[in-house]
């Protein structure tokens, strides 16, 4: 194993640290990131979080127009419920907070036990469960939380961003998730930095077709053939639980190993079926947003907007990750 880091166990502290570093707009505190300029009063807060090794998520969209705070946990596991309780406290501005909770067994209880301890807090909370490739995971009960987690956190966040009340912003995160489906295919395994050594195993000719971002299992394993080939069974996926149709935000998504280039050759293999399904893709992002360390592959998710989401995703941000608008 070949890694960047200190040591196994100071990897999300060390690399908190150079969030912050790196960013003079947040601050980290009891492994939570913030945004610098703490609550507005009147604003709902967001927040989310969960097992670190999938960055940006969810660390680098914390600042204007998205999160305002997130709580990292350890590699791929579950942050603890005192850091959500302090986070959610830490960026109440007498507006109520929204938990954005991705469908994960320990992230689900971890979030829910946080919120009924904060009682002097209303909070309300979202689960994204866009995974279409299984219904029940190792980690889960019913569909896994992924890529759809970016576009809940950016169009409510920027909601919220206008002041809307509690209620609105839970609503319109439920509604877009609701509106969202994502498939991942996987070329190679991770490789936690504890372990040492690959997740699985899977042949060099061969790929996993609908994997978690955990590296958990998913619907097959088959011989490796083309992008064009990839991209329309994970098109297919979607299509088959949410029909294509009208606008479309879509995000061909990196896992963290694998090259732009090859991002966007799936991406133009993703805009060709959209076509032909008569659907339009009216906005998009092609890069690294929801990873799985160093995994080869990539996901997409496609969530069929109105004019009101597509408005609000076109607001403006600025996050380490993404920025656009200021």
């Amino acid at each position: 194993m070949k890694k960047l880091i200190n040591t196994a166990d100071s990897v999300v502290e060390d690399a908190l640290n150079g969030l912050a570093a790196a960013h003079p707009s947040l601050r980290v505190r009891d492994q939570v990131v913030y945004r610098a300029e703490g609550p507005r009063p009147g604003k709902v807060g967001l927040v989310s979080g969960g097992g670190s090794g999938h960055e940006p998520l969810h660390s680098g969209f914390v600042g204007h127009g998205m999160l305002d705070a997130a709580c990292p946990g350890e590699i791929f596991t579950s942050p603890v419920p005192d850091p959500i309780i302090e986070a959610t406290r830490g960026v109440d501005g007498g507006a109520g907070v929204v938990h954005i909770v991705k469908n994960y067994t320990g992230d689900v209880l971890n979030f829910e036990m946080a919120a009924e301890l904060v009682e002097d807090v209303e909070v309300a909370t979202v689960l994204v469960d866009d995974d279409v490739a299984v219904r029940d995971s190792l980690y889960t009960a019913g569909r896994r939380g992924t890529g759809a987690t970016v576009f809940v956190e950016k169009i409510a966040g920027a909601l919220a961003e206008e002041g809307a009340a509690l209620a609105e912003v839970a609503a319109v995160a439920a509604e877009v998730d609701e509106r969202s489906r994502s498939f991942g295919i996987a070329l190679t395994s991770c490789t936690a930095p504890a372990a040492g050594k690959p997740t699985f195993d899977l042949p060099e000719t061969e790929v996993e077709l609908g994997i978690g971002i955990h590296g958990e299992p998913g619907r097959a394993r088959v011989p490796l053939v083309s992008a064009r080939e990839l991209a329309g069974v994970a098109m297919e996926a979607i299509h088959g639980d949410l029909p294509l149709q009208g606008d479309l935000l879509v995000m061909v998504n990196g896992m963290g190993g694998t090259p732009l280039i090859e991002l966007y050759v799936v991406f133009a293999e993703v805009a060709a079926f959209v076509k032909g399904k008569g659907a339009r893709i009216s906005r998009s992002l092609v890069g690294n947003y929801v990873t799985s360390l160093d995994m080869q592959g990539f996901s997409v998710s496609v969530c069929r907007v109105d004019d009101a989401m597509t408005r609000l995703w076109d607001a403006p941000v600025e996050t380490p990750a993404l920025r656009w608008g200021r």
